[in-house]
């Protein structure tokens, strides 16, 4: 019997990809950690989709590319469980350290969403953290994905170091998926003064010509990587 997490149950998991290889690795990973229960798999995106209206699992494991168009089905679908499955975190796995695939999926926020390179099957500790996190409502980016995206615009030393606190804190909430009318309300700011704060800290890590969602998402890709030290 596996031991209950904080809702009194195992993590509920749902893994897709369409290389049964991969799909039965991550299965048998997931399968060595007693707080993990995978309720199903998938091989393609029409059967993601079913899987998870069938079983509201807590989270996804999925690869980017599946059929049909085996381009960015992971991500898609990602982004359609924001609506269809809140509850549901999901964790994409790809091949490659491809930063605009991480830009598109923590473009609607970062909570409950982890990008990991496929090679992370072979350590499973890692994967198996990150799955813990995710369904805690946290974020994972792969370390390697971090460093080519941030890569040129991180200053030296703590990126975050020439942050103001409020800064920091408006920092925080973007990373929480918040919108600046969101971010607003927590900190009791008027929206304007929430922009004047995120402009200057797009400035100060180096993020200002960059396109608006991007700046977003790599900042928030930053404030990760200082967290984690």
């Amino acid at each position: 019997m596996a031991p209950p997490d904080a809702r009194g149950r195992p993590v509920r998991v749902v893994v897709a990809d369409d290389a049964l290889l991969v799909r039965e690795g991550v299965r048998r990973v997931l399968g060595l950690y007693p707080d993990f229960e995978v309720v199903a798999v998938a091989e393609d995106l029409e059967s993601l989709l079913t899987a998870v209206e069938r079983h509201q699992p807590d989270v996804v494991v999925t690869d980017i590319r599946m059929p049909p168009s085996s381009t960015d089905e992971g991500i898609r679908a990602a982004s359609q469980f924001r609506y269809t499955a809140p509850a549901t975190g999901v964790v994409v796995l790809s091949q490659y350290a491809a930063p605009a695939y991480a830009l598109e999926l923590l473009a609607g926020g970062s909570q409950g969403r982890a990008y990991l390179l496929k090679e992370r099957v072979s350590e499973p500790d890692q994967l198996a953290e990150a799955v813990r996190e995710v369904a805690r409502g946290g974020s994972v980016v792969d370390p390697k994905v971090v460093e080519v995206l941030v890569e040129g615009a991180r200053p030296p030393g703590d990126p975050l170091a020439g942050l103001t606190r409020r800064e920091r804190e408006v920092l925080e909430q973007i990373a929480q998926g918040k919108s600046n009318a969101g971010v607003a309300a927590s900190l009791v700011l008027t929206e304007r003064a929430v922009e004047k704060h995120i402009n200057a800290l797009f400035a100060k890590l180096g993020l200002s010509s960059e396109p608006d969602v991007h700046r977003r998402v790599t900042a928030v890709l930053m404030y990760l990587s200082a967290l984690r030290g």
